[in-house]
């Protein structure tokens, strides 16, 4: 079953460090034998993630934007037809169930238990335990060598989602590929 357009901004919009409450954990992986710096271009997938149902979303043109603004500001120039670096991404949200714990409280008040007061009593602290569901957003930037079709660098950022993250869907895409392309430390080589 597709998860609708609304799942998929869902996901890149949470993931913004300003664009929600929760900060974000990004994990970012390498080739270490490639040479980012030997790299001149590039551009983007045939296929990106977050077009899978068959459509340019408004998510991947945010995406694209973002990804060109912060790979020129490392002096890579974009080539359409035949870059040294292919750019994709994907989104997913999933939905998280927990149990969140109040700390020990005495009960003080008139209850259903009442008809034990002065005869005998329970352990004196009741643990209030609820359940809670809410949704984490992943967001997977892959940069891979346009020659040899091999991964060389990886930024996946993950974080809740809430209410506030549906907003802004462009401002918090800007926000969550600015700071995966921190950890980014490749540079163009100089012509």
């Amino acid at each position: 079953m597709k998860r609708p357009a609304a799942w998929i901004a869902a996901a890149t919009i949470s993931i913004a460090g300003c664009a929600t409450t929760y900060s974000p954990d990004i994990s970012i992986d390498y080739d270490h034998s490639a040479d980012l710096a030997s790299y001149r271009t590039f551009g983007f997938t045939n296929q990106l993630g977050t077009d899978r149902a068959g459509y340019t979303t408004l998510v991947t043109k945010y995406f694209k934007d973002a990804v060109s603004r912060e790979m020129e500001k490392r002096g890579y120039a974009y080539d359409p037809t035949d870059p040294d670096l292919l750019v994709n991404f994907y989104t997913n949200v999933r939905e998280v169930n927990d149990v969140h714990r109040a700390p020990y409280v005495p009960y003080m008040g008139y209850s259903y238990f009442d008809y034990r007061h002065g005869l005998y009593g329970t352990w004196p602290f009741y643990e209030n335990a609820y359940p809670v569901t809410y949704q984490v957003g992943t967001v997977n930037v892959d940069i891979v060598d346009g020659e040899k079709m091999q991964l060389v660098w990886q930024g996946v950022a993950e974080v809740r989602i809430t209410k506030e993250d549906m907003k802004n869907q462009q401002r918090s895409i800007d926000s969550a590929v600015g700071e995966l392309f921190q950890r980014f430390s490749g540079t163009a080589a100089i012509s």
